[in-house]
């Protein structure tokens, strides 16, 4: 699949709500960075709801470097993985780790996430989830993604949310606008290797 340029469309940013519980604050942090990602403006944008989703766990035969996806649920994720250019995961933790669904999520391919740059908004307690996203590092270099050191950490999250929205502090706001920054910079000079690699992969089942 040949992948278009700056010169004929902004890279896409695909904006992922990792938790799926019942009452979870994801929701709203989201939407907060999805605005303030418009405000910058060097990105079309998508936002995808694993809840919304519901992908099971993982149930493909193969594995995912061959790309031969027997569900219409794997095809249709791969459709919009392969489709961005850059991530970011808003992400809570869970006991020191990541929450199931978004390793799920990751795990259900390989080609499509290669050569993209990858975000990370955390949130929880005193941590602010960055024990979580420290160990999802590991997972995402592995399929060649590249995680920038800009981040968006919230502590003690539920202070910051006021009638069902988010509305973060000064600090949390410039945090936001870095890592957008830095992700387009990361974004544009990954384009040639995302276009090989395009090249290289499997055709999609």
């Amino acid at each position: 699949m040949e992948i278009e340029t700056r010169s004929t469309r902004k890279p896409k940013l695909m904006i992922v709500i990792a938790s799926t519980r019942p009452g979870r604050v994801g929701g709203v942090v989201a939407d907060w960075f999805e605005r303030r990602a418009r405000e910058e403006g060097d990105f079309d944008l998508e936002v995808v709801d694993l809840a919304a989703l519901n992908l099971p766990f993982m149930d493909e035969p193969k594995h995912p470097r061959f790309r031969q996806y027997i569900h219409e649920h794997t095809r249709a994720w791969s459709r919009m993985v392969e489709a961005a250019d850059a991530f970011v995961f808003v992400m809570p933790e869970y006991n020191y780790g990541f929450n199931a669904p978004i390793k799920n999520a990751i795990d259900y391919l390989h080609h499509e996430w290669q050569y993209k740059p990858v975000g990370f908004v955390s949130y929880g307690g005193i941590s602010a989830g960055t024990r979580a996203v420290q160990m999802l590092k590991q997972v995402v270099t592995t399929l060649k993604m590249y995680p920038v050191v800009e981040a968006v950490q919230i502590p003690f999250v539920q202070q910051l949310i006021k009638d069902g929205r988010f509305e973060p502090n000064e600090i949390l706001e410039q945090a936001a606008d870095a890592m957008l920054a830095e992700l387009y910079k990361l974004t544009e000079a990954l384009t040639p290797l995302r276009q090989e690699a395009a090249e290289r992969a499997p055709a999609g089942a």
